[in-house]
């Protein structure tokens, strides 16, 4: 055999390979694009796929044309993907990169198809190839830039010295102030050194959170104050670190237990020796001190198991004259209360001398469930005094003997602030069982239901309510702390609220009054077929403030890392029905966006009052739910988390109906819709506009189908988990699915530092300057990012060298 023979044989098997190849990818495309066409969709992947299979085909039978005719497809892939998708990076990406990469081996290959149809092949299609080949470097270069969905508008926060008067002395409350501001008056650590942090000290809580998928996660925010660094793990052990060491001071092991939901987002500090603030409206219980020595300043926690305990923060012993033993049981008054189906995650409010506690309730399990009553106990004795009880709001009183509080009511399972300039407590309420069938409903649960209710912390007594979502039947409770800030309203400075929702709203409202201080518009909604479920035919949006990642979805919006799951996205969507932010669940397939898990989530906003901004982190993730007639004569679920995030069908007992529901996810296990999965946003509070918004979050430890990428893609992945602002300047956050406790710049959403972490976190970072040493520490938990195996039991402190 001669060497041009050899190189014919060769030349042969390139070209019918590629060709087979194309042909049978374009089949595939065309493939869907029937099924696509038959539900209305776009005719693209019907006429790409013939024109790709044509040319595939072409090309192996060794004819120029077919080479062509791939171009010219490319070419109007190319228009197609800019009048669908605009100039947006991700989307077009999509649409174009798999393509182009054909396309370069096609150019690759035009002269050995010439030199079989007895042309010479000209240098043209080498110049082809090496402009596609320059295209695909540089857009695999840009998945690794983050394409900011708000760019930077040059007004972002600047940067004012911290007056040493107002700089922040301890880290006392959940969200650092009891009204939630996740803000700290300090900035040795600003946006000029903030690159030269580095690990100043690690501890290991002993306590791993061995998630079975039903909710057992690391989420604290933990407390500082004086020298010590106070902290609570997944079975609500408590323990006291040196703040400028780390090391161990005391420990606490009480080791509650529940099959699911392990969690311990904060905890309460009280100091009965310091003077409480008296407010301006109200009589407030002044605090007794404990009646000996011990529990002068005390640290309390509720527990995943039902209890309220309090111990010294001092030694670590159970506080003496509180409760039983320094423990108050709070299934007292709720009736049959199985493991798991009543248990408090979030940390307990300090309200002047008042412990005020909610509950969370379990979600979608049956129609007979625990009160959701929020109850108000003396930080002294641990007694008892009020219960707020949803479903008989009259009767302040604990039940009598053989009664219970009204059974599954709206329960309040997020953090809560408190105002002590009026003696009131703000409460996010979520939605009574079963969440999303609201047929046994009462006219209580509708008032209540996912909205904001204002407390006297001294007394229970109801100031006002109100209402973000009616009849709320897609688990949009109220996720989060609503945040206490002055807003200037009309050029007069009014004490507000800010509170993020699941459904990407922003509501802000007058403390004094409940009513809002931005437009809150009531839209018109439509029905399902659920027989008697009471719709609301109206739904409140919040059109006078930023909607994030609330945007309506068109199948255009439909995203995959290839053409391919993008298909089969589309398809997908257009197979459900769906009528925007508030598409109602019925017996067809129909899409909710922002799904249960937000939108936004318990993480809560961060605020910056020196400069009159807010900092908002979310997750786009939608949820696909069916309702199914059924008998429900079986077991009622477990309660865990699985069962919200979707994992098959779930029995409503005591209903007519099961619940399927799953996350709107790609084949490949990527949300359907394009990105950002997860963002970053500043608003400026003055204008109500949103100053930047930047992803957050790259594939480095997870990535489609669970496979880790190992690569620093900014795509911007779903956040669970808080901010905190300083007045440096910055914004920390480490609630992303990748190992990793990121700072950015808040003037203009630049990330500006990293640190590697051993494992995920879904923890709240803090802030706080030494008493003894003058340091600046940020200090975050890490026990594991919710997509990942990898769990861990980390507490980490940051300081400049």
């Amino acid at each position: 055999m001669n060497h041009s023979q050899r190189v014919s044989g060769v030349s042969t098997f390139i070209l019918v390979g590629l060709g087979v190849v194309i042909a049978l990818l374009g089949l595939a495309l065309a493939a869907g694009g029937v099924k696509l066409v038959s539900l209305g969709g776009s005719w693209y992947f019907l006429i790409g796929g013939l024109a790709m299979t044509v040319a595939g085909l072409l090309i192996a039978l060794k004819k120029t044309a077919g080479a062509w005719l791939f171009a010219a497809f490319l070419v109007a892939t190319a228009i197609w993907a800019l009048i669908d998708a605009g100039l947006v990076f991700w989307p077009v990406f999509s649409r174009l990169f798999m393509f182009s990469a054909i396309g370069l081996a096609v150019a690759l290959v035009y002269p050995l198809l010439a030199r079989a149809n007895g042309r010479a092949a000209g240098r043209g299609a080498y110049a082809v190839a090496a402009v596609l080949a320059v295209g695909l470097a540089v857009a695999a270069g840009n998945m690794f830039v983050a394409h900011p969905t708000v760019a930077a508008t040059g007004t972002g926060p600047g940067l004012t010295p911290v007056e040493p008067a107002k700089a922040q002395k301890d880290w006392a409350h959940y969200g650092n102030t009891e009204g939630g501001s996740r803000f700290a008056a300090l900035d040795q650590i600003n946006r000029n050194n903030v690159d030269k942090l580095k690990v100043a000290w690690t501890y290991h809580t002993g306590d791993v959170a061995e998630s079975d998928g039903n909710g057992a996660e690391d989420q604290l925010t933990p407390l500082q104050v004086g020298n010590k660094v106070f902290i609570c793990t997944p079975h609500n052990n408590l323990i006291a670190l040196d703040a400028d060491t780390g090391k161990e001071l005391w420990k606490n092991a009480i080791n509650a237990q529940s099959k699911v939901w392990q969690r311990c987002r904060g905890m309460a500090y009280f100091d009965a020796t310091a003077t409480i603030a008296q407010p301006s409206n109200s009589s407030i219980i002044e605090a007794k001190p404990a009646p000996a020595a011990n529990c002068q300043r005390r640290l309390l926690t509720n527990t995943i198991d039902a209890r309220l305990i309090a111990v010294d923060a001092d030694t670590g012993e159970f506080c003496q004259g509180f409760g039983n033993n320094g423990q108050v049981d709070l299934k007292a008054g709720l009736g049959d209360v199985p493991d798991s189906y009543y248990q408090l995650s979030s940390a307990p409010l300090m309200a002047g001398t008042t412990v005020v506690v909610g509950g969370r309730v379990a979600d979608n399990v049956q129609s007979d469930m625990p009160g959701g009553v929020i109850r108000g106990f003396d930080v002294i004795t641990g007694a008892m005094r009020w219960a707020f009880d949803p479903g008989n709001p009259q009767d302040r009183n604990a039940p009598a003997d053989g009664s219970t509080y009204v059974r599954s009511t709206p329960n309040s399972w997020a953090p809560m602030s408190y105002d002590a300039a009026t003696n009131t407590v703000f409460l996010p309420m979520g939605s009574s069982s079963t969440d999303i069938y609201g047929v046994e409903r009462s006219e209580l649960d509708h008032k209540y239901g996912a909205s904001i209710l204002a407390l006297d912390a001294s007394t229970g007594e109801e100031h006002w309510v109100f209402q973000t979502v009616h009849n709320d039947l897609w688990d949009f409770d109220l996720p989060m702390q609503p945040s206490l800030i002055d807003f200037d309203k009309d050029g007069q400075s009014v004490p507000a609220l800010v509170i993020g929702t699941k459904a990407g709203q922003i509501y802000v409202l007058d403390r004094a009054t409940g009513k809002p201080l931005t437009e809150v518009k009531e839209v018109p909604v439509k029905a399902a077929n659920i027989p008697n479920e009471p719709y609301s035919p109206t739904q409140p949006k919040s059109v006078g403030m930023p909607q994030i990642g609330a945007q309506h979805l068109t199948e255009s919006d439909m995203w995959g890392a290839t053409p391919y799951d993008q298909l089969l996205c589309r398809i997908d969507f257009k197979s459900m029905r769906y009528d925007g932010l508030y598409t109602a669940p019925g017996t067809d397939k129909s899409l909710s966006f922002p799904g249960s898990l937000g939108g936004m989530n318990w993480g809560s906003i961060s605020t910056d009052p020196v400069h009159g901004f807010i900092f908002v982190n979310d997750m786009r993730l939608g949820l696909w739910i069916q309702m199914i007639p059924s008998q429900n004569k079986g077991q009622a679920a477990g309660g865990g988390e699985a069962l919200n995030t979707g994992m098959g069908a779930v029995p409503l007992k005591g209903t007519p109906y099961a619940v399927n529901k799953n996350r709107f996810l790609s084949v490949a296990g990527i949300p359907c819709q394009a990105p950002p999965f997860g963002t970053l946003t500043a608003i400026d509070m003055k204008t109500q506009k949103v100053a930047w918004q930047v992803p957050v979050g790259t594939v480095e430890d997870t990535g489609p189908l669970g496979i880790r990428m190992h690569l620093p893609i900014k795509i911007g992945l779903p956040t669970l988990g808080g901010t905190l602002s300083t007045q440096g300047g910055l914004i920390f956050i480490a609630g992303t699915q990748d190992f990793y406790l990121r700072a950015f710049n808040s003037g203009n959403g630049e990330e500006v530092w990293k640190a590697r972490l051993p494992v995920g976190s879904q923890g709240g970072p803090m802030t706080y300057v030494s008493p003894k040493t003058g340091k600046q520490y940020i200090v975050v938990t890490a026990g594991g990012a919710r997509q990942s195996t990898d769990r861990g039991d980390y507490v980490m402190a940051y300081a400049l060298p």
